[in-house]
């Protein structure tokens, strides 16, 4: 559970965002001020999910959700936030003064943090009077698709490591102090091993790494002196960076101070190559070490690296122990954004759709059932509506509810434990969605039920 905020405020981790209901685009405000002078008030469902993926991906992790119940849960207009609204000339005094009262006090269902989804797929479902589920749209778009981005992003990483060590390392060109601790946590939770950012570290209890910038060696005007130094500051935990001059001389110094630390009953943990052709710089750093009988100490390499860089260099043979991923991650180079959209889905007793070429919307409050085959991997999900029962086959709906009444129905689960539920998903991924590029369609059904409410609702408007 997040810690107490002020009216108003709205946290998410070890930041504080202040006023947080004016963190969205102003045709939400004006949308809702039309709504409440139309007396507006029913019922509306929106669903909140990825209208296509791009070329390169074949699934979602779902990320994001406790933030966004979080700002749901802490949602009102402060009076300076009122105040502010008032300047702009905008809006009559009634609708302000409404918005003074505004708390969020509908239902939200979800599927868990961490769950794989596709196309067409609600992450999430709001269920609230119109005004306060559309309030929500711009904040929850922004909080689940950084979050589920990165996320799909690390999972890519992971599967290409095949078991091989991976450390987020890319705080520093992360699109800002958020989107830096988002990224770590995104890591974490898709299974890196570890991140460099502290904060982070601290905030979530994940475990941090880190080895040593070119600056440290440059700083003196020996490089072996350089080694032995951070050797002995860190006698057990050293990681030399030893590409700053020449690798290959760079690797033999490295062996000379694994043998120093051996000599004095300590270890060396690793050498860093962050430059250079890394697959055959590797081997020969892996042979020097080797013959000079250290081949406990692992090779981590980084630069500029993704999930493309470390499925070719494995399958290039490299003795490579751990990936050291940073900005291509952080920022998710080839994908950095989802078509994710928040739709209105019913409203009142009228289901209700979109027609737009290539951004039709399927109608109602929807139900996900998923299947599996003999040896437990995904084997093809049912979109259908939240009242069908389920499928054979299947369990529950992967939508479940999390929050009613504008109150959480249970605490937010451990990271440990969303990591947990995250990499059983991924190693449930067909060998065919695994793939990198070429990968497979998954196939996604729509129930008979969700296709008469549709065909109902297209009659309807094309009648109208």
């Amino acid at each position: 559970m997040a810690a107490s905020a002020a009216p108003g405020e709205f946290r998410s981790g070890p930041l504080v965002l202040r006023d947080a209901a004016l963190f969205t685009d102003l045709y939400e405000l004006t949308m809702a001020a039309a709504f409440f002078r139309e007396g507006m008030r029913e019922p509306a469902t929106f669903s909140l999910f990825a209208r296509r993926l791009p070329a390169t991906r074949a699934f979602v992790v779902a990320a994001g959700l406790e933030d966004a119940l979080e700002y749901a849960r802490a949602f009102r207009f402060t009076p300076d936030a009122l105040a502010w609204l008032r300047s702009l000339g905008r809006f009559e005094p009634a609708f302000l003064e409404y918005l003074g009262a505004l708390r969020f006090t509908g239902e939200i269902r979800a599927v868990a943090e961490g769950t794989v989804v596709f196309p067409d797929e609600p992450l999430l479902e709001v269920t609230a009077p119109l005004i306060e589920a559309q309030l929500l749209e711009t904040a929850l778009l922004n909080i689940c698709h950084l979050q589920s981005v990165l996320a799909s992003k690390a999972a890519r990483v992971v599967v290409a490591a095949q078991g091989r060590s991976v450390a987020e390392f890319g705080l520093r060109r992360s699109h800002g102090t958020d989107a830096g601790l988002k990224a770590a946590r995104c890591a974490w939770m898709a299974g890196f091993d570890s991140t460099s950012d502290v904060l982070a570290g601290r905030t979530w209890g994940m475990p941090v790494s880190g080895t040593m910038a070119h600056s440290f060696v440059t700083s003196f005007g020996d490089e072996l002196e350089a080694f032995r130094s951070y050797a002995r500051a860190f006698p057990d935990a050293a990681t030399l960076l030893i590409d700053s001059y020449d690798t290959i001389a760079g690797a033999r110094k490295a062996a000379l101070v694994a043998k120093e630390l051996a000599a004095a009953g300590r270890s060396l943990a690793g050498v860093r190559l962050d430059s250079g052709d890394l697959p055959a710089l590797s081997g020969q750093v892996r042979r020097i070490l080797d013959q000079a009988g250290f081949p406990q100490v692992r090779i981590v390499v980084s630069g500029g690296l993704d999930e493309h860089d470390i499925e070719a260099f494995l399958a290039a043979g490299a003795p490579i122990d751990v990936f050291g991923v940073g900005t291509r991650y952080n920022v998710s180079a080839d994908a950095p954004s989802l078509d994710l959209v928040y739709k209105l889905v019913a409203h009142g007793d009228r289901d209700v759709l979109k027609l737009s070429e290539g951004k039709e919307t399927w109608v109602g409050r929807k139900a996900i059932y998923r299947l599996r085959d003999d040896e437990g991997k995904h084997a093809g999900d049912i979109l259908a509506l939240a009242e069908e029962s389920p499928p054979e086959r299947a369990g529950g709906s992967l939508l479940a509810p999390v929050m009613r009444g504008g109150e959480l129905l249970r605490v937010h689960p451990p990271l440990a434990d969303v990591r947990r539920h995250c990499l059983s998903e991924i190693a449930a991924l067909p060998e065919g969605l695994r793939r990198l590029r070429g990968h497979t369609e998954y196939p996604l059904r729509i129930s008979a039920a969700l296709r008469v409410r549709q065909e109902a609702a297209v009659a309807r408007v094309d009648s109208g």
